[in-house]
């Protein structure tokens, strides 16, 4: 394979949970660019939909818009089976949905605590399982799961109270090096992205909050920005990883070696 060659995705197919906005729809561009048709999925369709058209508009594949709630079994299971009607396979898996709740953790809510570790962590298992079925048959297969640099590090209260989804986050790197481990003899690479501090929708109130504390602890004294995932995620789903197993990239401006 020439170098050049080593991250085209022309005739892949990736699903990317919470696609529709913010870090997912970023992520699912920079697939498209290079040639992924794309299954987007979220909560809300017609978000998908919007979505769907624009990139398709833009980068000329083929890009199909789901219901998905990732915190149920059964939507996790028709997104990965319609993605298969569609496109007769299953290549690029990136678990991106998440959602997040802020509160004193020795007062945490048990229900909102259950809320995020279903979505974050179980959801990104169960969609991960469902995709195995399906690529193992293939030989083949990429899953990025969406870590955080709050599932490596504690964070005091004036930080990020929010425990729930830094446990969850913690989670997803371990569940991503296990699956890599025991995954690897079928031929499927599994790894994580774990972004920083990007001004989503999800994180931007913070942001607006805690600018100038968390400015201080980025070295490179700026948040991300809306092309600063597309190379990691682009590597991760393409061939240039495919001797890559179980590795946690942070996309963090140097947070987490601060």
């Amino acid at each position: 394979m020439k170098k050049k060659d080593l991250f085209r995705l022309e005739g892949k197919t990736a699903i990317v949970t919470g696609g529709s906005q913010g870090l997912g729809k970023q992520m699912a561009c920079a697939l498209a660019e290079y040639g992924a048709n794309l299954v987007i999925a979220a909560r809300k369709l017609e978000r998908c939909e919007k979505a769907a058209a624009e990139i398709s508009e833009m980068y000329g594949v083929k890009v199909v818009p789901l219901a998905c709630d990732v915190s149920r079994e059964e939507d996790i299971v028709a997104m990965v089976n319609r993605t298969r009607e569609v496109f007769g396979r299953l290549d690029i898996l990136v678990n991106n949905a998440g959602v997040t709740w802020g509160a004193t953790a020795g007062e945490y809510p048990a229900a909102k605590w259950r809320q995020v570790l279903d979505v974050n962590l179980t959801g990104s298992f169960i969609a991960a399982r469902e995709a195995f079925q399906v690529m193992k048959g293939q030989g083949a297969g990429k899953i990025i799961n969406l870590a955080s640099v709050m599932g490596k590090v504690g964070a005091k209260e004036e930080v990020m109270d929010a425990v729930a989804y830094n446990a969850s986050k913690g989670g997803i790197i371990n569940l991503t090096r296990d699956l890599a481990v025991k995954w690897a003899p079928y031929g499927i690479n599994v790894n994580a992205i774990s972004p920083g501090w990007f001004p989503t929708h999800m994180a931007e109130k913070v942001i607006e909050m805690r600018r100038d504390l968390f400015l201080n602890m980025i070295p490179a004294g700026r948040f991300g920005n809306e092309e600063d995932l597309k190379g990691a995620v682009v590597y991760l789903a393409s061939g240039a990883s495919d001797y890559v197993y179980g590795q946690v990239l942070s996309v963090d401006g140097g947070w987490c070696i601060h």
